[in-house]
C-alpha cells in the first residue's frame, strides 16, 4: 500500500470530518529537544469543553502547507512556549533570556500569515499573541525585568490586576473595569502592530490582550485559569469556537 506522509494525512482527516457540526480548531505545538510536538492538555480540553473539535498541529515547513491546513480549519489557536526571535522584528538578542526555537517560529508565521489571508479566527495565548503582533509588524519587550524594570511581576504564575477598555471582549464578557490574570511571561508587546486594538493592560502598561478584524489575543493563560476550576473563563473560549463555528472551513 502506497505510503502516505503525516501531513497529508492530516489533511485527509480533516477534510473528511469538515461536514462535521462542531468546528475543528487547530492548536500550535512547541517541540521537545529531541522534536517531539509538546502541547499542554489545558488547551485541548478548553476547547473541547466549549464544543469544538481541536487538533494538535504539527510544524508547517511551507506557504502551501499552511494554506492547506487552514483551508480544512474553522479556527486557529497560537500558543505558548518559546520566545519569538527577535529577528523576526529586526532586534539583536537583548540578554541571555531569550530562548528561541527557530523551527518553531517559521511554522507559527506561516501559520499566522495563512490564518490572517484566510479570513478564519484566530486566538492568540501568551507567545501567540507576541507571535501574532510580530506578524502583523509590531515589535517586543524582550525581557520585562531588564528592559521595564515594572514592580507588576510577569512570570511564574504571578496574578495581578488588569485594567479592561471598553469595547473590547473581555469587558463584553465580564462586565468589570478590571480582572485579576495569571501570568507565565517575561517578554510582551512592545509597539503594537498597525491595525491592533489594545483592550487590557496591566498596571504598569504592559500589553495584557488586544483585537484585531478575527484576531483575539491575551498575554495570560485562561485555559490554565479554566482548568483550575475559574468556570468564568469558559464562555471566553465558548465565544470563539461560536466564531469559528460561523465560519465553516472550504
Amino acid at each position: 500500500m502506497r505510503k502516505i506522509c503525516s501531513f497529508s494525512l492530516l489533511i485527509l482527516l480533516l477534510t473528511a470530518c469538515g461536514t462535521s457540526r462542531a468546528p475543528l480548531i487547530g492548536i500550535t505545538c512547541s517541540r521537545s529537544t529531541s522534536g517531539a510536538t509538546l502541547l499542554a492538555t489545558t488547551y485541548t480540553e478548553a476547547i473541547t469543553r466549549a464544543g469544538g473539535v481541536a487538533v494538535v498541529l504539527p510544524a508547517v515547513a511551507s506557504a502551501e502547507e499552511a494554506g492547506r491546513l487552514l483551508d480544512a480549519l474553522d479556527g486557529i489557536v497560537f500558543s505558548g512556549g518559546e520566545d519569538v526571535s527577535p529577528a523576526w522584528y529586526g532586534e539583536p538578542v537583548w540578554n541571555e533570556t531569550v530562548y528561541v526555537d527557530t523551527l518553531r517560529d517559521r511554522s507559527d508565521s506561516l501559520l499566522a500569515r495563512a490564518a490572517l489571508a484566510s479570513g478564519k479566527p484566530v486566538l492568540a495565548i501568551c507567545r501567540g499573541a507576541q507571535l501574532m503582533n510580530v506578524v502583523m509588524g509590531g515589535s517586543l519587550y524582550q525581557d520585562l525585568p531588564t528592559q521595564l524594570g515594572s514592580e507588576v511581576v510577569h512570570g511564574g504564575g504571578a496574578v495581578h490586576p488588569v485594567t479592561l477598555a471598553p469595547g473590547g471582549l473581555l469587558r463584553e464578557l465580564f462586565g468589570a473595569d478590571t480582572l485579576h490574570v495569571n501570568s507565565f511571561h517575561h517578554q510582551a508587546v512592545k509597539d503594537a502592530a498597525p491595525g491592533l486594538t489594545v483592550t487590557a493592560r496591566s498596571e504598569d502598561g504592559v500589553v495584557e490582550a488586544y483585537e484585531a478584524p478575527r484576531v483575539w489575543a491575551v498575554q495570560f493563560h485562561p485555559e490554565k485559569m479554566l482548568q483550575e476550576g475559574q468556570e468564568r473563563w469558559l464562555p471566553f473560549f465558548v465565544h470563539f469556537v461560536g466564531i469559528c463555528r460561523e465560519t465553516p472551513s472550504k
